[in-house]
């Protein structure tokens, strides 16, 4: 028996990938479907060879985190990149990705690219303010580029980012060393429209592994989340040191009386733009029913 982690499932077969960079490739044994469990990229597992070269998965070990879409399991961080310019920053479609990390308890790293076509501020600033590491990358000139890899050291690292955010290019910039062709790099890892069918970890050739997932748009939100409009502060990780201290309990942080969520805003100590993602996120929750969500 031996333990290992899926980096590649299509079609029902499952490649597990070993401490020692062996590979086998495996099916799920049928408890799996009996019990209505579904192996997930990243997974950690135990497998059984049941013939040369092939295995059967026959334990899965406990998961710290994962995500619906893309299905992908035991992030260590999210790396969100995101172009300064050609597209510019959409600030609501980041407070969103923010905030299902925050609710599946996923790490979130920010990488902005195009350092030298536009100043970071006030974006840095602001992500930077609500605690989240942030680094400010030129793809052109390679500056910023070793403070990026000091943030995606080890484990398991999903890149997402909207289409034209330099994401293959930055990639190229990070791991020159990746054990895939440069073609496949921008096949697989940075295409603008995204049509892969199927989620992998590519090894980062440093201990490390990247995930290949879809863009921003492909991240449902809301209903997949099971998420009320209640739930939302929460996934706002700088709002909950203030929360304790709104004067009335059940406070929806939007323009309550003694909310301290409001009053730090007004004094600067939280963003006004991440409050205004807030907001409409929080509009758009509160139309989900109740019977939507079972």
């Amino acid at each position: 028996m031996r333990e290992g982690l899926i980096t590649r499932s299509l079609g029902g077969f499952y490649t597990v990938t070993f401490p020692d960079g062996s590979r086998l490739e495996c099916r799920g044994r049928g408890v799996f479907r009996k019990e209505r469990v579904t192996l997930l990229v990243g997974d950690r597992c135990r497998v059984e060879e049941t013939e040369e070269g092939r295995g059967s998965i026959t334990e899965l070990l406990p998961r710290k985190n994962f995500l619906a879409r893309p299905p992908i399991a035991n992030l260590d961080r999210l790396a969100i990149v995101v172009s300064l310019e050609s597209p510019a920053p959409n600030a609501l479609v980041l407070d969103e990705l923010t905030a299902i990390a925050a609710r599946r308890g996923i790490p979130v790293v920010f990488i902005f690219t195009k350092t030298d076509l536009a100043s970071a501020e006030p974006w840095s600033t602001i992500y930077r303010q609500a605690g989240y590491p942030v680094a400010l990358v030129s793809n052109v000139t390679g500056e910023g580029k070793e403070e990026a890899a000091a943030l995606l050291q080890g484990g398991v690292t999903a890149f997402s980012g909207n289409s034209g955010a330099g994401k293959s290019s930055l990639l190229n910039l990070l791991y020159p060393d990746l054990a895939l062709p440069t073609g496949e790099i921008s096949e697989k890892l940075g295409r603008g429209r995204h049509t892969t069918r199927h989620v992998e970890l590519y090894p980062d050739g440093r201990g490390g592994f990247l995930a290949d997932t879809p863009g921003f748009s492909a991240i449902e939100f809301k209903k997949s989340e099971r998420m009320t409009a209640a739930d939302l502060a929460e996934c706002f990780p700088e709002y909950r040191e203030y929360i304790p201290r709104c004067r009335f309990t059940g406070c929806s942080h939007r323009n309550e009386q003694g909310c301290a969520v409001c009053e730090a805003i007004r004094a600067g100590k939280l963003s006004e733009s991440r409050h205004k993602s807030y907001l409409a996120i929080y509009e758009e929750l509160r139309d989900i029913k109740e019977w939507e969500l079972k």
